[in-house]
């Protein structure tokens, strides 16, 4: 369904067609992801919740409006809030991958209230040194500017064919095409806006707000993503009820390189609810 905020719409939608007796599980993709990316993964999760997926701002059937400031973390954050309150007023579980687990973050600090449990693929709390988020504002801003110059397809060539994704050139002719596609289909005013307003750099760090963050929280890293499995090893020493699992043969996308390993994962920590 479509769901308005502030004038532009976001996209969010239920994929269960039964009542669920444990609640829902808001999913939220990655940087140049959309809900789409969650569809072979919904299926195969226990079946007590029901799943959804919001597409955020500036990404697949979301809108991607030209003022900045919708792009910042805290009205992301509302936003999230209000996709929510379209399905439900309870307390929910929120999963993100990436920059997804960034918002799933900042949601988790914001709204509190609102999160009875955290599922953080590949996710960072930001970036703590005031130097190295500099560094990162200016190659995001670099990347942007790349962005709009190019076409969106150069864009997309040059992005999944970074080291961040190298062990996805295992997969199938037939399988990158397909996530090409569905990666064609965002914007670029929506891409460019988010790095630079919702990039690592951008959005302040959350390092010392880890400790308040209560709830049940399961981390989940790829083993051949040595740089998110380090940092997601020393988040695990600042949650107070946090599970941390590696899964060995994946990179930075584990529930697209390991869908199997990345639902038995999921579907275990669930039984805690």
């Amino acid at each position: 369904m479509m769901i308005k905020y502030s004038g532009f719409n976001l996209y969010a939608e239920s994929k269960s067609n039964f009542p669920p007796t444990s609640g829902f599980i808001f999913f939220l993709h990655g940087f140049t992801g959309s809900s789409e990316d969650w569809d072979k993964i919904i299926p195969k999760i226990n079946s007590r919740f029901d799943c959804a997926v919001i597409d955020l701002i500036g990404h697949g059937k979301s809108d991607s409006p030209e003022e900045f400031v919708y792009y910042m973390a805290d009205s992301i954050a509302d936003q999230i809030l209000i996709s929510i309150n379209a399905f439900t007023e309870e307390k929910i579980i929120l999963a993100g991958y990436s920059m997804g687990g960034r918002a799933a973050l900042n949601f988790a600090v914001k709204y509190p209230e609102r999160v009875k449990g955290l599922i953080l693929e590949s996710a960072s709390p930001g970036i703590k040194s005031k130097e190295e988020r500099k560094k990162r504002i200016k190659k995001d801003a670099e990347l942007a500017q790349f962005i709009s110059r190019c076409t969106i397809e150069e864009f997309v060539d040059y992005w999944m064919n970074q080291d961040l994704f190298a062990t996805q050139l295992r997969f199938s002719k037939f399988k990158r095409e397909e996530i090409r596609k569905q990666k064609l289909k965002n914007s670029k005013t929506g891409l460019v806006n988010c790095l630079n307003y919702f990039g690592t750099g951008a959005m302040l760090p959350l390092y010392d707000q880890l400790p308040n963050i209560t709830c049940k929280t399961l981390l989940i890293t790829g083993g051949l993503d040595s740089k998110f499995t380090q940092l997601n090893s020393w988040m695990l020493k600042n949650f107070p009820s946090a599970k941390h699992i590696i899964i060995n043969t994946a990179g930075h996308n584990t529930h697209l390189e390991e869908p199997s390993k990345f639902i038995q994962a999921v579907n275990q920590f669930l039984e805690k609810f």
